[in-house]
């Protein structure tokens, strides 16, 4: 069940949130609320690949 909900966001993730890596963004570079958002991708795709 926990592992749905995570997929589940993983997906809207991939949807809705920007991809950084597509930008080519330096993370030395990357401000605060992009730093988080990179988190929260991290985040939700390691719970998913559980």
């Amino acid at each position: 069940m926990k592992k749905l909900v995570f997929k589940f966001l993983a997906k809207v993730n991939q949807l809705l949130l920007p991809s950084f890596s597509k930008k080519r963004l330096d993370l030395s570079k990357a401000s605060k609320f992009q730093m988080a958002l990179i988190g929260w991708r991290y985040f939700v795709t390691s719970r998913a690949l559980d």
